[in-house]
């Protein structure tokens, strides 16, 4: 009889304690659903430039997981197509030129600049006939230009200005910078605003050659990340995985060249090693310190500051914006100097 109380009494601790055991296993899985639920897809689109791969590196390669974000990385090629996007709420996130994302701000979009990704050091350029030895040779000829904004069209103006030319010196065709470069390549214009892999197609024909680079304009093309002020205001822990998902991305272009290149190039479609020239030859990318360098402090402001005052400026003059932008409102530099 003693022998089936115990029986019993044990049997009665097990379900007790399988009780006790089930109800701490649902606790600690609840705090981790509300964690997944808290922080949901950041969304952030780019266009096909080599100085964004990183950035899908980062993704593929779960570095901002690492940091606690999730991020989903993809192709918009059209400036306007992602303006829209951002400003409807359907991405978070633009990787695009500085000054079209001044641009972005001056036109009302919620949008502050966060973190620096690249500089162009010769990867954008002019493409033009051989008989086109500079930039004043335009005058008259048929250019293939992205009128809608961006680098190129940023770069032109700027260009437009020095050379104390205008737009209506030649013929311009307006389409997207890849597509200027094909124009070009395949016969259709005379010259064209492109950047990689359009120069080095340039190059090789017959009567093509890069008129110049941005080489010519250190520090006029620069490449950032912008997130829309909502998400920043929601999201801040979030926004510092981000970037530290792009520094560790760099480290591991570094550490890991064969991998890294290997990665980016199925993306940017080309082979490794033509990857490997093009963004270790005519790009720089900014790590940490470059990022605290570019952005400075508010009280002491760095060079981004700068480029995005000449942006801002240089999109009223030219009437394709009707206002200037708030540049401290359009640049935060709260981010890239709270990490150590």
């Amino acid at each position: 009889m003693a022998m089936k109380c115990d029986k019993k009494n044990q049997l009665i601790n097990k379900s007790f304690w399988g009780v006790i055991l089930g109800i701490l296993v649902t606790l600690l899985l609840v705090p981790s659903q509300s964690v997944q639920a808290a922080t949901p897809t950041v969304k952030i689109a780019h266009s096909s430039w080599i100085g964004f791969y990183p950035l899908d590196l980062a993704e593929k390669k779960g570095f901002f997981k690492d940091y606690g974000v999730n991020v989903e990385i993809s192709d918009i090629e059209s400036k306007a197509d992602s303006k829209s996007a951002l400003a409807s709420g359907k991405i978070q996130g633009i990787a695009t030129s500085l000054d079209t994302n001044i641009l972005s701000s001056a036109s009302g979009v919620n949008i502050q600049n966060i973190l620096a990704l690249d500089t162009s050091d010769g990867a954008d350029g002019l493409i033009g006939k051989k008989d086109i030895k500079s930039f004043k040779d335009l005058k008259g000829k048929s250019v293939a230009l992205d009128t809608t904004g961006g680098a190129s069209y940023f770069w032109f103006n700027y260009m437009l200005q020095k050379n104390h030319m205008k737009l209506k010196d030649m013929t311009v065709q307006s389409m997207d910078s890849g597509n200027a470069g094909s124009a070009f390549v395949s016969g259709k214009v005379d010259a064209a605003m492109t950047w990689q892999p359009w120069l080095d197609k340039a190059e090789k024909t017959k009567n093509g050659h890069v008129v110049m680079s941005s080489k010519a304009s250190p520090g006029i093309i620069v490449d950032t990340l912008g997130l829309s002020s909502n998400y920043i205001k929601k999201h801040p822990k979030e926004v510092k995985g981000i970037i530290k998902g792009w520094y560790k991305a760099l480290a591991y272009i570094k550490s890991n060249p064969s991998d890294a290149y290997k990665i980016m190039s199925k993306v940017a479609g080309n082979t490794p090693a033509e990857l490997k020239v093009q963004m270790t030859q005519q790009i720089k990318l900014y790590d940490k310190n470059g990022n605290k360098k570019f952005f400075g402090t508010a009280a002491k402001q760095g060079q981004i500051y700068k480029t995005a005052e000449l942006a801002s400026n240089l999109w009223y003059s030219t009437k394709i914006s009707d206002k200037k932008a708030d540049i401290n409102t359009a640049i935060n530099p709260e981010f890239v100097n709270s990490i150590k």
